[in-house]
């Protein structure tokens, strides 16, 4: 090191560390503890990246120093020191860590305090500006660093919170770092021991490394990560808030699953259920995967191989003795101890989903609206676990639109005889439930699924039969027609001639758009609807097509008329190959297209139905004329 590298240095902090010290220094928040929690949580992570490197390096300053935080404070100085026996910093990492750390993390936490309504002291740690939480209650800071390299030097990093810091070497031979804090005359309740153990038990007991205060032989904090910690010592409360404190989701999740085995693998798991889907925007996780340690070392921050695709929604932490921390993820997968260790967890995440289900209706159906379309993408996806996925499924259907079955309650509720599980998809609840292909079923009173979710296409891929029962959709269903409708009256249908010219006079005018036009013998409230001409085709195929956004022709359809209709009826009135005609033509059409959710260019229909309008007003206005 130079003479001058070696004096010290000033820097200025970037335009957006300013503003954010600004803020932290002229405003008051309710909840100014939270610094301590970001430091102990800093000094942890240290702590922690040193016990990872001690694995293969013993080339490391003071290797049998114990690993450990120790808080001294002095009231009528006001000083706070926090120091620990972690990794340490180089003169390089400090002003990496300390001085351009987390440009864009101060951005976007720049951006979050616009919101008045946002309490400042619960986000602050999500975007890696945790530590300049230090200035709501200092004066000045100094942070004095020594690295575990053995040949690195100490230095010091020192700053009041305006423009500047100040960088230079330092006297400490002993590895880690230490944080003194001069605190405000408003902040001296943080020189106070009895507080800061306050802080400690309602924040950082969890933390794996003892925490020692003043002249304290025994640790202040519990120490024993929470999922290694009996279920029975457990409460609810301290759940939630290890919970909020991995998480900073401060709504509470829907459940939780405390599991510790033995046997096939050796495992600890805490697993949570977030309330929501959506990640909130101060979200502490900004990706999917569980915590992975092992011997309480984490070594994997976003593991996505200890639980299938479709469960990725699951947070918490796992830790596991019978992982090796110096081996690649290659050699723990080829050793299959990570296939085990998703089986077990797997099944137990899936155990506890039923148990709520059949114990708390309400709560598993919040659980359903947030997070169905995970499972359901699970069944497309791995149909290997579809009979494990399909008891959790939850289904609207026509004769209850606003209540959520499961396929086993559909199934109770089955007539004797049928041996179907009948199902129509289509683009929104409301408008599924005037479909055509409804007609029949709701004449005979039969029960059909509603599929509307984009999802539900790619699920049925892969579920094609619950227990003995068929997966049919309605639009291709044979169904028996001799039977009567219950409650409809007879309606006289079109003579058989005049039917055949109207046939011939839609088949001109749509042409080669449709395969064919015919009588139906299963409509009755509807004047027409499409159906495939190819019994075999699939229109769950279709849609996924369009859904992906793939090239992909649409089969040509058959136009399937309803002989009895009284729009028919009066299309037979009006003069032969007229404009009306041929308009309303076109509009049945279409809007068996639209029912569909196949039409290319619904906004096409619009010039169309004001023609129609016009003349119904016209045709009225002469009737009164």
């Amino acid at each position: 090191m130079t003479d001058a590298s070696q004096a010290a240095q000033q820097f200025s902090f970037k335009a957006e560390t300013k503003q954010l010290l600004n803020i932290l220094i002229h405003s008051l928040y309710k909840d100014r503890e939270v610094f301590l929690r970001e430091l102990l949580s800093n000094a942890s992570d240290a702590l922690n990246r040193l016990r990872f490197e001690m694995v293969t390096n013993r080339k490391i300053l003071d290797p049998d120093s114990e690993l450990r935080i120790h808080i001294r404070v002095d009231k009528e100085a006001r000083m706070l020191i926090i120091q620990d026996t972690g990794i340490g910093m180089t003169r390089d990492e400090m002003i990496e860590n300390l001085g351009t750390i987390a440009q864009s993390g101060a951005r976007k936490f720049l951006d979050a305090t616009r919101d008045q309504k946002v309490d400042v002291a619960k986000v602050i740690g999500q975007f890696g500006v945790g530590f300049y939480s230090v200035f709501m209650v200092a004066e000045w800071v100094r942070v004095t660093s020594h690295s575990f390299d053995p040949e690195a030097e100490a230095v010091s990093w020192h700053a009041t919170g305006d423009d500047n810091y100040q960088i230079e070497r330092a006297e400490m031979n002993e590895r880690g770092t230490r944080i003194e804090i001069r605190l405000k005359e408003d902040a001296a309740e943080f020189a106070e021991e009895f507080r800061l153990k306050n802080i400690i038990h309602k924040h950082s007991d969890y933390i794996g490394f003892p925490i020692f205060m003043g002249e304290g032989k025994e640790a202040v904090n519990r120490q024993t990560s929470l999922w290694r910690t009996s279920r029975q010592e457990v409460t609810g409360e301290q759940y939630r808030e290890f919970y909020r404190q991995t998480t900073l989701d401060f709504e509470d999740p829907l459940m939780h699953i405390h599991m510790v085995t033995d046997a096939p693998v050796q495992l600890y798991a805490l697993l949570y259920i977030p309330a929501k889907l959506e990640r909130g925007v101060f979200s502490l996780r900004k990706d999917d995967g569980l915590k992975l340690y092992t011997r309480n070392i984490l070594i994997d921050e976003y593991n996505k191989d200890l639980l299938p695709d479709y469960l990725r929604f699951v947070q918490g932490v796992v830790d596991s003795e019978d992982l090796p921390l110096n081996v690649s993820r290659e050699t723990v997968q080829s050793s299959g101890l990570m296939t085990r260790l998703r089986k077990v967890l797997s099944n137990q995440v899936i155990k506890e989903l039923e148990n709520l289900a059949k114990n708390d209706t309400e709560k598993y159906q919040t659980f359903w609206r947030e997070f169905g379309v995970y499972l359901k993408q699970g069944i497309a996806s791995n149909p290997a676990d579809a009979e494990t996925i399909t008891p959790l499924l939850r289904f609207k259907t026509n004769l209850a639109p606003e209540t959520w079955s499961s396929l086993d309650q559909y199934v109770s509720r089955l007539p004797d005889g049928q041996k179907v599980i009948y199902y129509i998809v289509g683009e929104d609840s409301k408008s599924i439930l005037r479909s055509p292909h409804l007609d029949y079923f709701h004449s005979q009173g039969t029960e059909v699924l509603l599929l509307t979710d984009p999802m539900d296409s790619f699920m049925l891929m892969g579920l094609h039969k619950y227990q003995d029962y068929e997966l049919k959709n309605v639009a291709q269903a044979d169904v028996n027609v001799t039977r009567k409708p219950k409650d409809e009256p007879e309606v006289e249908k079109i003579a058989e001639a005049d039917f055949q010219s109207l046939v011939e006079l839609f088949k001109k005018t749509l042409d080669e758009r449709v395969v064919d036009v015919r009588a139906s013998n299963r409509l009755y409230q509807s004047v027409a609807r499409l159906t495939d001409a190819d019994a075999n085709a699939n229109p769950e195929l279709q849609r996924v097509y369009k859904y992906l956004g793939r090239e992909y022709e649409i089969p040509k359809k058959v136009l399937e008329l309803n002989p009895a209709h009284v729009i028919l009826k009066k299309l037979l009135k009006l003069e032969s190959g007229s404009d009306l005609q041929n308009i309303v033509i076109e509009q049945i059409y279409d809007s068996a297209l639209l029912v569909e959710g196949i039409h290319p260019d619904p906004s096409s229909m619009a010039p169309r139905v004001q023609q129609i309008i016009e003349a119904a007003l016209s045709r009225q206005n002469q009737k009164n004329e």
